[in-house]
């Protein structure tokens, strides 16, 4: 068997050694193992997820030999469960896998209990009564819930759980933390020892170009009264400024100044995100709140007194031009000055764990660290019940999605998903799912989804009759190239939810295979 650290050696360049480590860790059990199910924990078990419960009571069928590559002619008659989970298993021979031969309507009717083992449970093709009860049973568990469905040509996924906490959410995009525009007594005491208009010309072009916007930056401030550029023409003629200390065209330094100089115009403080972090209720905290509280709690008080306003410096400078003997006192100044924040937030957890009553060396260090060091990316998803989201939608954004004609198929998707599961509550089967009158399924799927917007509170919304027309065309099928879109977005987010790592998506992912489109729909 392969060492893990060959084996997984690209997703340990995107997650590292403590993702792939909660993913070892983690158990999963999925709920009907049909392609949707199946292609989901494909791509978990290839992960190398600790353990796998497949659930499912159903045989396989000659039908299933053309949209699920996890069986083959040998497996007909055969559990489906079985056939799935022993070839997952060849897979990856490092996870566990085990199956039960029944169904997951039942399981959630007699044995509520059953879902508490796991870390998250994944359910593929349940209709919206089951849906209900399973995300009732795992948010009274604190189990985290990820619904994925493929019907036809759309397909939805949704995560449930009440709070998911990030530390390292990973934007794409983020402002380096060097606080040009308000800078720290090391940093300014350093920059105060080079002179900008130093005559040696080698010299002049290897000053690093956070020194010359401090420089810079604090000789504007004071020509205006201490105030930074903030109007559009200050900002330009800052930038021109700049431009005019270069004594030669080739100073790459003084053009990484000019193109940097934004960061100058930031605003000091904390982002309005973080601000709302600190200041949710959940930050006064108590001996049953969560190390993540525990710390936001450390960083509120930080942020008050040693910060100065400011959250922990990460302690990172990009790449630039400048001198070694530069470069090197730079990097140490910013390391010293992330290394004592980090210091003064750790002792701020280590006392509110101590006055909370728990052990003050629960949270370790390398936690703190890398709270510290992620403190502005720190992200809170709340998600609401599927029952109150089904219920009470919120009016206003449901009925901009029905008139907006950007979302108005995405939304229509999402009642129809809705009112085909009334449809079969109602003649014990899905519209087109046999042979049989398609007109008069199609009439009936519109009165249903027209009672059902009704219900919503959109009285005299409709839908357009193509799309009810495709919903029936659908006849409930499971297309293996659908169904493998929506495993691939639902094991992604699996993945952020057990690794703690970037963003999950919130609301209602909605796929369109007819435009080929993807939206989301917060509800």
């Amino acid at each position: 068997m392969a060492e893990p650290k060959t084996k997984y050696d690209r997703q340990l360049r995107i997650w590292g050694e403590q993702g792939q480590a909660a993913l070892e860790k983690a158990s999963i059990c999925l709920l009907n193992c049909g392609p949707t199910g199946s292609e989901t924990l494909k791509n978990l078990v290839l992960g190398g997820v600790g353990s796998i419960t497949v659930v499912d009571g159903s045989k396989v069928e000659v039908g299933d030999l053309g949209n699920n590559f996890m069986v083959d002619e040998s497996s007909v008659g055969q559990s489906k469960a079985k056939c799935v989970c022993a070839f997952l298993q060849e897979l990856n021979d490092a996870v566990k896998a085990k199956f039960i031969e029944e169904h997951p309507e039942a399981l959630i009717e007699t044995n509520p209990l059953f879902f508490s083992q796991f870390t998250l449970v994944i359910a593929t093709q349940l209709v919206e009564d089951s849906m209900i009860k399973l995300d009732r049973l795992c948010q009274e568990a604190n189990v985290m819930l990820v619904f994925a469905r493929s019907y036809g040509l759309t397909g939805l996924v949704r995560i449930s759980l009440k709070e998911h906490t990030i530390i390292e959410s990973k934007p794409d995009h983020f402002l380096d933390d060097l606080r040009l525009n308000n800078p720290w007594p090391e940093l300014k005491r350093f920059a105060e020892t080079i002179d900008l208009d130093v005559s040696d010309p080698v010299a002049h072009k290897h000053i690093p170009y956070i020194i010359i916007l401090v420089k810079m930056a604090q000789e504007w401030a004071n020509r205006h009264g201490g105030i930074l550029p903030s109007t559009r023409e200050e900002k330009k003629e800052f930038k021109e400024v700049l431009k005019s200390r270069m004594t030669a065209v080739d100073e790459d330094n003084y053009k990484e100044a000019i193109e940097a100089s934004f960061k100058v115009f930031a605003p000091r403080g904390i982002s309005s995100d973080l601000r709302q972090i600190i200041d949710d209720s959940f930050a006064e905290v108590d001996a049953n709140s969560s190390n993540f509280w525990i710390m936001v709690a450390a960083l509120k008080e930080f942020i008050k007194s040693e910060g100065g306003g400011e959250a922990p410096l990460e302690g990172s400078i990009p790449d630039m031009t400048s001198s070694t003997e530069h470069y090197v006192n730079l990097q140490n100044i910013y390391l010293a000055k992330a290394e004592a924040d980090f210091l003064a937030i750790e002792q701020r957890v280590r006392n509110i764990l101590k006055k909370i009553g728990r052990d003050s060396n629960s949270i370790s260090r390398a936690t703190i660290k890398s709270f510290c060091k992620n403190a502005r990316k720190l992200r809170v998803c709340r998600y609401r019940l599927l029952e109150d989201e089904f219920n009470s939608p919120l009016l206003s954004e449901l009925q901009k999605y029905i008139t907006d004609e950007d979302y108005s198929v995405a939304v229509g998707f999402y009642i129809l998903l809705r009112a085909v599961d009334r449809f079969a509550a109602n003649y014990n089967s899905f519209p087109g799912q046999f042979d049989g009158a398609m007109d008069e399924e199609i009439s009936r799927l519109k009165t249903t989804a027209v009672g059902l917007l009704g219900d919503l509170g959109c009285n005299g919304s409709t839908l357009t009759e193509d799309l009810i027309n495709e919903m029936c065309r659908f006849g409930a099928a499971e297309l293996h190239a659908v169904a493998a879109f929506i495993g691939g977005i639902a094991s992604q987010e699996v993945i952020k939810l057990i690794t703690r790592q970037f963003v999950p998506m919130s609301g209602t992912f909605i796929f369109n295979g007819i435009d080929h489109k993807s939206q989301l729909l917060l509800l």
